[in-house]
């Protein structure tokens, strides 16, 4: 099971990763204009027509929101004993906390569930959903974490960044959509069902083009500590979470895979945006992708024993 799994869904989303990187070194992509299409067209569509077509019930749904909540909230707990044991300064604390509650659930881990579950609309919503509050967290959390020094009260500039990512949106009127069977006519569903399909190859060669340009360095403990939490003890917890709360069947893979996602592209953009510690950002991203090439193979493994 492991060597089909490895070749069917692991190898083929790194073969994408490995054909952005060549491009971007050899082509210099426009890097901004490819996160704008991703971040603003690719992944809003994909997410709407995910909770458009989902045969997810409201006590799933209901289900998967507070196991993400407890699961946010037990790696939070974690991150915050560890960097006060190691009394990092303020700024560290926050890159490192995002490094490990930021994973790349969008442009990875919908790649990664399309593979693994060869498209069924209820895994794709399922990870639509984690990816939606995923994106809630970086823009409030994320955000706030670093900025908190410098905010001084002022709270205008995260509500402003909430208000503009487009996903939350997605995620409201796909859900909408669906619950009072509103038809959508073919000239609106076709451009959305185009680009939902585009997804994984578009999302995957933005992400090779991302973690590219930053240089491997590999001496930093604090990253390893990163790793640590990201790639073991976060999937640790989303077991016992799934085993705590009763989950089973398909749901239970998703949210098991779910949970062992690398660290997310935007922990890296956050440290650069606001320059706190951008090159451990920059190295969790780099370095977490590359290892869970192993670690994401064991997991799918495991969850198909266990679902």
């Amino acid at each position: 099971m492991t060597g089909e799994i490895l070749l069917q869904v692991v190898l083929p989303v790194f073969i994408l990763i490995g054909a952005g990187s060549l491009l971007q070194r050899l082509f210099r992509l426009d890097l901004y204009t490819l996160a704008k299409i991703n971040f603003y067209y690719i992944t809003p569509a994909a997410v709407f027509m995910s909770m458009y077509l989902s045969k997810m019930s409201p006590s799933l749904l209901g289900m998967v929101v507070g196991f993400y909540a407890l699961y946010i909230g037990i790696l939070y707990i974690l991150s915050f004993i560890l960097t006060r044991f190691l009394k990092y300064k303020t700024g560290m604390k926050a890159a490192f906390t995002n490094s490990v509650l930021l994973d790349n659930a969008g442009n990875y881990g919908m790649p990664v569930n399309e593979l693994a579950f060869h498209g069924d609309a209820l895994a794709a919503s399922l990870q639509s959903l984690i990816m939606a509050l995923q994106s809630l967290l970086t823009f409030t959390y994320g955000v706030i974490s670093i900025q908190r020094a410098k905010l001084k009260g002022n709270y205008r500039i995260v509500l402003i960044g909430f208000m503009k990512m487009p996903v939350p949106y997605a995620l409201v009127l796909g859900l909408a959509f669906h619950a009072f069977s509103v038809p959508l006519p073919l000239f609106i569903s076709k451009p959305l069902t185009y680009a939902q399909e585009s997804m994984v190859a578009v999302a995957l060669l933005t992400l090779g083009a991302q973690i590219v340009k930053y240089p491997l360095r590999l001496a930093r403990v604090d990253i390893y500590l990163s790793l640590l939490l990201r790639l073991f003890a976060a999937p640790a917890i989303g077991i016992l979470l799934v085993l705590a709360l009763g989950i089973k069947g398909m749901p239970a893979q998703a949210l098991i895979i779910a949970s062992g996602m690398p660290t997310g592209v935007n922990a890296s953009l956050l440290a650069e945006e606001y320059n706190n510690e951008p090159d451990f950002a920059a190295q969790t991203v780099l370095i977490s992708t590359l290892l869970n090439v192993i670690t994401i193979t064991g997991l799918i493994t495991l969850a198909r024993t266990l679902g």
